[in-house]
Order: C-alpha cells, then sequence, then structure tokens
C-alpha cells in the first residue's frame, strides 16, 4: 500500500496519531536538552534554598491564590526589564516546587520585588492596598496579621523538598519550627516576598554555581 497525503488527509484516525506523534518528537528535542544544561539545572550564584520563614510565606502566597494575579517570570523584553529589571532565567527557580511562573498580569510581575519596598509599606499593602495604590483592585488581606503561621508541618515540608534535591542541612530543618515561633502569616508572606529575585542584582549577569 502507498504512503500518500492523500491517504493521510482521509483517514483521521491515521492524521491524528500522526499529529500527536510529530508533536510528541518535536516536544522531547525541545525538552530533553534542557535537563543537560547547566544553566536551567543548577543554580544561579548566590542562589540560596528558602528559609523556612520565606517556605511558610510561599505556602500563604500560593493558598491565598496570588498567582492567579501576579507572574513570577520576567520575559527578555526591553519594556518588561526596563519596568521590572534583569530578565528571570532558570537557575533562579531551581529551588522552586512547584514554580511560580505565569502570564497572568492582572497585577506587575513580582520576580523582582525583594527589596523593593520596606516590610511596613508591605504591611499597609496588604491590610489595603488601596492606600497605597488608589486605581489597585486587589482585595485586602487584613486577617494575615492576626493569624499565627503554622510550624507544625514546616519540617516535614523540608524534608520532603529535599528529598527533591533542595539542599537543606539537618540542622536546618531541626531548627525550622522555632524560628517561626511568633510570627504572622502576615509576617511571612513578607519574608518570601522580600526574597524575590535578589538572587541576581539589578544591571548585574547572571552567574550559574559550577559543581
Amino acid at each position: 500500500m502507498n504512503f500518500s497525503h492523500s491517504m493521510v488527509e482521509k483517514n483521521s484516525a491515521l492524521m491524528i496519531a500522526l499529529i500527536v506523534l510529530a508533536i510528541a518528537f518535536g516536544g522531547l528535542v525541545e525538552i530533553v536538552p534542557l535537563y543537560f544544561q547547566k544553566s536551567t539545572t543548577e543554580p544561579v550564584a548566590g542562589m540560596k534554598p528558602y528559609a523556612p520563614v520565606q517556605l511558610a510565606g510561599r505556602d500563604i502566597y500560593i493558598r491565598e491564590g496570588c498567582y492567579n494575579c501576579h507572574s513570577q517570570m520576567i520575559r527578555p523584553l526591553r519594556a518588561e526589564t526596563e519596568r521590572y529589571g534583569h530578565y528571570s532565567v532558570a537557575g533562579e527557580f531551581v529551588y522552586d516546587h512547584p514554580f511560580q511562573w505565569g502570564s497572568k498580569r492582572t497585577g506587575p510581575d513580582l520576580h523582582r520585588v525583594g527589596g523593593k519596598y520596606n516590610d511596613d509599606w508591605h504591611r499597609r499593602h496588604l491590610d489595603n492596598p488601596r492606600s497605597l495604590v488608589p486605581e489597585s483592585n486587589m482585595p485586602g488581606y487584613p486577617w494575615l496579621a492576626k493569624t499565627a503561621a503554622r510550624s507544625d508541618d514546616i519540617e516535614a515540608k523540608m524534608r520532603a523538598l529535599r528529598s527533591v534535591g533542595v539542599p537543606y542541612a539537618d540542622a536546618d530543618i531541626a531548627g525550622a519550627a522555632k524560628e517561626l515561633a511568633g510570627k504572622t502569616e502576615q509576617d511571612v508572606l513578607i519574608a518570601y516576598l522580600q526574597g524575590l529575585g535578589t538572587a541576581i542584582k539589578l544591571g548585574a549577569a547572571p552567574a550559574v554555581v559550577r559543581k
């Protein structure tokens, strides 16, 4: 039987199978090499795993759905780098499980927000965003300042992350609960936000850790 273009067009099952095969092959060609490139699998110089308070804050960030309106990936486009700073690189996210990339921007990108504002600004912004940004449509989160941060599960989370490659030492895990003592959910969320994008200094080229 001759395999021809007309035969593919007339056989929908065959066409679907060939389309799936083409997409799968193309995806493998693009994705597999990334697992062997140091720039995508190793942290940038200065990158550290999240401290316990930051890790707890990241959970609050995810729980409250902040990722629905804020991305954490600055594209290598002039308009974005002029507004937000150096474009995002894969080495900044090797300790994120899962990473908080995305294209949704009801609010601004948050990848380089760390250090941009002081803690008091963040507290006011979380309590009542429009007190600082009148045009904001972000809801307030005043209850975060009144709710104690959980500490009973932080060690288990750090052990789970260590099992997928995050380099937490036993001493880091053993003292994690104590670091959260007396912290509110607002405290830990701000700690997380203040660490975002700080591994790469603005204007500096990213360097990859070489092992």
